[in-house]
């Protein structure tokens, strides 16, 4: 997935989490989350560890959905109706359908985060789809920010240790997240005044003609993974339609 183009990858992926919002089917909820999770497994060689972590945000939300449908349940035709088709009973399969939604959502974001280059994919959005230049390098800036912010913040906290004269803890305490708030807020100014100046010395004044570094372009193989993902995204939602009759 790392070798093809951003942009019909992020298309096939939006495609994927519409059908997931649009199809109120357990097995298509349970589908698209395994195949997902094994393209960051086979594919992205994404550690099991490390995917586990990654869904435990998902998991709690997908928890809360869960609960929510089942403690504040309301009896209705359409609870019914679905907990027939999932196989389950009115209380539960509504609740299943979300908890499985949020996996399968998140889990094909987390495709296309993780297998995408970030520079290269706002470079493709500049050349493919006009976005502005100055919009551009703010997304790279904003995204360089957030490991140097951290970067940062383990420098400041082993200079406290040190000057305290203890071993780093792994985790700070509130007091010293506290004492690293105002070091880390002069940090950022700092980095957007350089920002700024940057902006200014590269001239991402509005509409300006600007040139840009060749990007690799959109290949035939970019187009059949699209076509091929479309294809089987509309098997899958025609399949209960073919059922039913």
């Amino acid at each position: 997935m790392k070798a093809f183009h951003p942009l019909p990858k992020l298309a096939l992926c939006l495609a994927w989490i519409a059908g997931s919002l649009l199809i109120f089917q357990l097995w298509f909820q349970v589908t698209l989350f395994c195949a997902a999770s094994a393209l960051l497994l086979l594919d992205a060689r994404i550690p099991p560890r490390r995917l586990l972590v990654l869904m435990i945000p998902f998991v709690l939300f997908g928890f809360g959905f869960f609960t929510t449908s089942v403690l504040f349940r309301a009896e209705s035709g359409f609870a019914v109706q679905m907990a027939q088709e999932q196989g389950g009973t009115p209380a539960v399969a509504p609740g299943l359908v979300l908890f499985f939604r949020v996996l399968a959502c998140g889990m094909t974001s987390a495709v296309f985060a993780l297998t995408t280059d970030p520079g290269q994919f706002v470079r493709a959005l500049m050349q493919h789809l006009r976005l502005p230049a100055a919009m551009g390098f703010a997304l790279m800036q904003a995204m360089h920010m957030v490991p140097d912010l951290r970067g940062e913040m383990l420098q400041l906290r082993m200079a406290r240790a040190i000057r305290l004269g203890r071993p780093l803890r792994r985790i700070p305490t509130p007091a010293e997240a506290v004492a690293l708030a105002i070091p880390l807020l002069a940090y950022a100014i700092r980095r957007a005044t350089r920002a700024a100046l940057a902006f200014e010395a590269r001239g991402l004044h509005p509409n300006r003609k600007r040139s840009q570094l060749p990007q690799p372009p959109i290949t035939r193989s970019d187009w059949v993974l699209l076509s091929v993902g479309s294809l089987l995204l509309l098997a899958m939602t025609a399949m209960p339609l073919i059922t039913a009759t």
